[in-house]
């Protein structure tokens, strides 16, 4: 289907799907149970650990190394235990909650069975609290963590309490999960293994559909089909909120004809669009349009045309819950981001220093766009960490043409997690930087943190911005080079 075939409503607030107070006739599924979780210290199982905890439940749980997840929550009054035993099931528990890292081999996992204790898949958790809310699901292969943070800081500054679940820190709450008084429940949803079909919200939003994810799904036909199946299971009486622009989105709304649909994008074709986009060094502005009617300018502080995009799906998303779109716009550029998402950590000695979570090709491109739009002219220092072997595998060409906007990429080994061994034969980083260079781009192989950390000491000078990027570790040699700076200031 081509983009212009879908025609927007003339009205996008004959969409309505308004807040109220929380409904506590129906009794949450955590209160007065047991839950342990396996995998506790990931960002979505902590987050909804706390939520339990917060809605009366008595939660432990147990994973691989400590951090400061599984410290926060220790803090918090739940029993958390290092490393992985059958003795680490309490007694008379409820139910066991499995992060998707969980495999079946897993000692507390194989125990929970013999003892026919009921197991829940995260996703499944998340969907039965939430059920008994006003749930609004953000889903996406890009920009998820950010929409959901965005919508829950807009909410409360305009004095609406939500409960919420996101799969990062934001910025100016400190946490990435809250119960609050309203009726709103507002959660990330992840498309890995389907997980987002658990969650049945009476809004759901789609951002972006790429391929990713290909160590469980076969290709793009059946991960668009995913995000069709989720659609399918928001609320009779929901909405959808789209991207329009996106291709693969596009594909869903004809199928989705039967169901209320608002979309946006950066043309005024959409129900949401922007118009008169400027993009400035410490900020981004935009007018933005419900249909034909414009709502307001704004200037937001998160940089890049994606960003805008993601704004307008939580200018859509407030409207939608019954908020005017003028006090939304007057809110929405005080949001500061998300932990990780492209995070300013220090600027000494004339270095600037970033952290980012972005893993995949498209990601990549846009925070080193956004780097360029603060930074033009200065060398740009990328350390990127490969996240998965299966992913680096399927998206090599992809990744090797990201990293064009850097001036140097620096790749140590590929982040093992959710791979089998077998996989680490089938690709390395070095065939990354191969690829790297082919396309004319600067690049080298490093085994080692230690390694990279001392060729960023002699290389990187003042003036010069350094970013640490990827979803597993390698924020600590942005940790490490800043705590050296700090001794050699």
């Amino acid at each position: 289907m081509k983009i212009t075939d879908y025609r927007p409503v003339k009205n996008a607030h004959q969409y309505f799907v308004p807040i109220g107070n929380r409904n506590m006739e129906k009794k949450s599924p955590a209160q007065d149970k047991k839950y342990h979780f396996i995998g506790i210290g990931g960002v979505g199982t902590s987050a909804l650990a706390a939520v339990l905890m917060k809605e009366k439940a008595l939660v432990s749980g147990s994973d691989m190394q400590d951090s400061i997840l599984t410290q926060r929550l220790s803090t918090g009054g739940v029993a958390v235990k290092m490393g992985h035993s059958a003795d680490n099931l309490p007694d008379d528990i409820d139910g066991v909650v499995i992060s998707a890292a969980v495999k079946d081999d897993n000692p507390e996992l194989i125990e929970a069975r013999r003892r026919k204790i009921m197991i829940y898949k995260y996703a499944q958790m998340l969907g039965l609290v939430m059920d008994r809310y006003k749930g609004v699901a953000i889903a996406g292969t890009h920009g998820k963590s950010t929409t959901t943070g965005w919508l829950v800081y807009v909410l409360k500054k305009l004095g609406i309490e939500p409960n919420f679940v996101v799969g990062a820190d934001i910025t100016q709450l400190g946490s990435s999960s809250g119960i609050g008084s309203s009726e709103v429940f507002i959660a990330e949803a992840c498309e890995y293994d389907r997980s987002f079909l658990n969650l049945h919200p009476s809004v759901g939003i789609i951002l972006n559909i790429e391929q990713d994810h290909l160590d469980y799904y076969s290709d793009i036909g059946e991960i668009v089909s995913a995000f069709g199946d989720f659609a399918g299971g928001i609320k009779t009486d929901g909405v959808l909120i789209a991207d329009g622009e996106d291709a693969n989105v596009a594909k869903l709304l004809p199928v989705l004809r039967d169901r209320h649909i608002l979309t946006f994008g950066l043309k005024d074709t959409f129900d949401y669009s922007a118009r008169q986009i400027k993009l400035f060094a410490d900020r981004t502005e935009f007018t933005c349009l419900n249909g034909q009617k414009e709502i307001g300018r704004t200037s937001i502080k998160l940089l890049g045309e994606h960003n805008v995009k993601n704004a307008l799906a939580v200018i859509a998303a407030a409207e939608t819950l019954g908020l005017d779109g003028k006090d939304v716009l007057n809110v929405l550029g005080g949001f500061e981001g998300m932990d990780r998402r492209l995070m300013k950590k220090a600027e000494i000695n004339g270095i600037t220093v970033y952290d980012d979570y972005a893993h995949h090709p498209t990601e990549i491109k846009a925070s080193l766009k956004a780097m360029r739009q603060k930074y033009d002219g200065r060398k740009i220092f990328c350390v990127f960490q490969p996240h998965q072997y299966s992913r680096t595998r399927f998206l090599l060409r992809d990744f090797a043409e990201s990293f064009k906007l850097a001036d140097m990429t620096i790749v140590p080994d590929i982040y093992f997690v959710r791979d089998t061994e077998k996989s680490k034969n089938d690709v390395n980083s070095q065939m990354l930087v191969d690829k790297i260079r082919q396309n004319g781009s600067n690049a080298m192989f490093l085994d080692s943190f230690e390694s990279i950390c001392e060729l960023l000491k002699s290389n990187v000078k003042s003036g010069d911005i350094l970013i640490t990027m990827g979803a597993g570790n390698v924020w600590k040699i942005a940790d490490e080079y800043i705590q050296w700076l700090g001794k050699n200031s």
